[in-house]
C-alpha cells in the first residue's frame, strides 16, 4: 500500500480512530465533519481535487437510531444523499469507496445470521436510510466495499453518542445506577480495532463487493452487559428487559447477528469471539 493516500471521513469517531491506528505509516488524511461535510458537494469535489484520493473510507454517518425516526431528512441527507456525492467524486477519478453500513438493514426474523445475499428488510429509519446509501454505491460504483457490522465499541468512544456500550455500563455501575438492558435483541459486539485491522487488510484485495466483518459469536444486550462486569470483575446487579417494556422509538430487529460468508469466500474468516475482543478492550482502557 506504499504510496496509497487513504482519505478517512468522520476522523473523530471510534472505528476511524482505530483505522488510523492501523494505517500508521500510510499517506492517511483523516478528515473530521468539521472539515468535511460530506453532504457539501461541492466540499467533497474540491477534496477530491487538493487531496486525489486513491482510496477514501467513509465512518461519517447519523447513527443515533431513535433520533432517526424523528429527522428522516437529517437521515437521509447523511446516509444517503451524502454518500452519493462521495460515490459520484469516486466514480469519476476511480477511488475506491469503503464505506460502513449496519446490520439494521435487515429485519431480524431470519433466526439465524445474515449472509451478504440475504435480501435486506429494515425496520427502522436508520436502516432505511443506511440501505439507501449501499443501493447509491451499487448504482453508481464497481470499485467499492461495503462494510456491515454491529454493535461497534472502541477506545475513542462513540461519536454523537455518550460513550459507547462497554463504556456507558461501566459508567452506570460507577454511578451506582439501576441497570436495566433489553435481553431480546441478539448481536455480534465489535471491537473496532479488530474490525479496522480487517477492513485495512481487505483494501489490499480486488475483490470488491459488500462484506459482514464482526467479531464471531452472539449474545443479547443484556449477554454483553454481563459479560461486560464479569471481566471488569464489577459487582454490580443488572436485571433483563424487552424491547417493548424499553419503550424506544425505532423499533429494533431481534437477531440481527451478521455471518462471514463473503470473508469465508476469501479464506478470511478469522475474526476472533467477541468476548475474547471485549477482554482485550477492557485490558487496553484499564477497566482490568
Amino acid at each position: 500500500m506504499s504510496g496509497i493516500r487513504i482519505v478517512i471521513t468522520g476522523a473523530r469517531g471510534q472505528l476511524a480512530t482505530d483505522l488510523l491506528r492501523v494505517l500508521e505509516g500510510f499517506d492517511v488524511v483523516p478528515l473530521s465533519h468539521q472539515q468535511l461535510d460530506i453532504c457539501d458537494q461541492a466540499a467533497v469535489d474540491d477534496l477530491f481535487s487538493s487531496s486525489c484520493p486513491d482510496v477514501l473510507m467513509n465512518t461519517a454517518a447519523f447513527h443515533r437510531v431513535d433520533d432517526c425516526e424523528e429527522q428522516p431528512e437529517l437521515a437521509f441527507r447523511v446516509n444517503a444523499y451524502g454518500v452519493s456525492n462521495l460515490a459520484r467524486a469516486c466514480g469519476k477519478t476511480g477511488c475506491v469507496l469503503v464505506h460502513m453500513s449496519t446490520d439494521y438493514v435487515f429485519d431480524g426474523k431470519k433466526g439465524q445470521p445474515y449472509l451478504e445475499e440475504d435480501p435486506p428488510r429494515p425496520i427502522n429509519m436508520y436502516g432505511v436510510s443506511k440501505l439507501a446509501g449501499e443501493l447509491v454505491i451499487r448504482y453508481m460504483m464497481s470499485r467499492y466495499f461495503i462494510v456491515r457490522s454491529s454493535g461497534l465499541y472502541g477506545q475513542a468512544g462513540a461519536s454523537g453518542k455518550s460513550g459507547n456500550f462497554v463504556n456507558t455500563m461501566l459508567r452506570l455501575a460507577k454511578e451506582g445506577r439501576p441497570i436495566r438492558v433489553v435481553d431480546d435483541q441478539c448481536l455480534s459486539p465489535t471491537y473496532t480495532l479488530d474490525l479496522a485491522s480487517k477492513i485495512a487488510w481487505l483494501i489490499t484485495t480486488n475483490n470488491f463487493g459488500t462484506y459482514h466483518i464482526t467479531n464471531t459469536e452472539y449474545c443479547s444486550w443484556f449477554g454483553f452487559a454481563r459479560a461486560i462486569f464479569d471481566e471488569a470483575r464489577v459487582d454490580v446487579k443488572v436485571a433483563p428487559t424487552t424491547t417493548e417494556a424499553f419503550g424506544a422509538k425505532a423499533e429494533r430487529p431481534p437477531f440481527s447477528t451478521l455471518g462471514h460468508g463473503a470473508l469465508r469466500a476469501l479464506g478470511a474468516d478469522d475474526m476472533r469471539p467477541w468476548r475474547e475482543a471485549l477482554r482485550s478492550y477492557l485490558q487496553e482502557i484499564g477497566a482490568v
